[in-house]
């Protein structure tokens, strides 16, 4: 499954002196897109490297990246588990995702978010039991030893905004982005290394976790690709983390993250979700607000998230 080009589009803002650009990934032609759609191709790269012939993912039932890897498996032929822990507070909602999960007939393991290492554990024995070789997204139970894979689909994409960045004629000198497992902004960062960009900025606006926190989980990424590919790195790139718009947590949303799906939608034709695109979005121009910066190409990492968009479609109408 090829992964193809997307365009990159300018879009209207209420923010003078300022150029936006949206890379449009929800554009993938293939389930809905996004960038969950290039990472799930990374892991089953790997899987059938490794010889193995189970996938088993992790995600909460909002996840664009269970949605993703359910898809590719049901495109294939093969077997499927998604372990999804339940909220923070305990609930668990259905989400436009988590339907396509089972319409994919993936094998769906509920279980709570201080136990996922019990519950992957559990999945990979039953696995073994029926004779199959699983294939655990994040390495081991723990969440350990595989993370150099879903660094390669981002340093491609990033190669990819430099050729853009010549035919279009222009240099981009802010990358946005919403961060939610550090997967995406980890592999923006090995392309910018490799690259030399030291002049350019990309900054992931958190979906769920402190700052502190997600550094070090994109450290962990950096570490285990620059190991795989054999770069040396001497010095870390910058890794810009904002988390002053988290709005109360993962799936939370407020009335300016509500208001900017609105805006976005009726103003560019681009649909944004409240978990991932809407929040990342909104952050972005709160940033480039509070930092006052001016004249300068901004460019907007769409990674997808269109089923959530419908979750939410209240959202466009006035007032609600």
């Amino acid at each position: 499954m090829k992964m193809e080009r997307t365009p990159i589009v300018m879009c209207k803002t209420d923010l003078d002196n300022l150029d936006i650009y949206v890379k449009r990934d929800d554009l993938l032609p293939f389930s809905f897109g996004g960038n969950k759609a290039r990472i799930a191709q990374e892991f089953y790269s790997d899987m059938d490297i490794k010889g193995k012939n189970c996938m088993i993912g992790y995600g909460n039932a909002r996840s664009n990246l269970s949605r993703a890897l359910a898809n590719v498996n049901s495109y294939r032929g093969g077997v499927c588990h998604i372990i999804s822990p339940a909220d923070d507070d305990g609930s668990r909602i259905v989400t436009n995702n988590s339907y396509m999960v089972h319409a994919c007939g993936a094998h769906f393991h509920e279980c709570e978010k201080q136990k996922v290492a019990e519950a992957v554990e559990s999945v990979i024995q039953e696995c073994e039991l029926n004779g199959m070789k699983p294939y655990y997204i994040y390495g081991d139970k723990f969440g350990h030893g595989n993370e150099a894979v879903p660094v390669r689909a981002y340093e491609k994409v990033y190669r990819e905004i430099l050729e853009q960045e010549e035919q279009m004629g222009i240099r981009f000198d802010y990358i946005f982005l919403p961060t939610g497992t550090g997967m995406t902004q980890s592999g923006l960062l090995a392309g910018k290394l490799i690259a030399r960009r030291s002049n350019q900025k990309v900054i992931g606006i958190s979906v769920a976790r402190k700052s502190e926190q997600e550094i070090e989980v994109i450290k962990n990424y950096l570490d285990a690709f620059s190991l795989e590919n054999q770069i040396l790195i001497e010095e870390y790139p910058e890794i810009c983390v904002e988390d002053d718009y988290l709005s109360g947590g993962y799936g939370k949303y407020s009335d300016g993250i509500k208001d900017t799906i609105r805006s976005m939608f009726v103003c560019n034709g681009i649909p944004l979700d409240s978990t991932y695109t809407g929040k990342g979005f909104y952050g972005m121009l709160e940033y480039l607000k509070k930092n006052g910066i001016k004249n300068a190409n901004i460019l907007f990492i769409h990674t997808g998230g269109t089923p959530l968009f419908f979750d939410n479609i209240h959202l466009l109408e006035q007032g609600k």
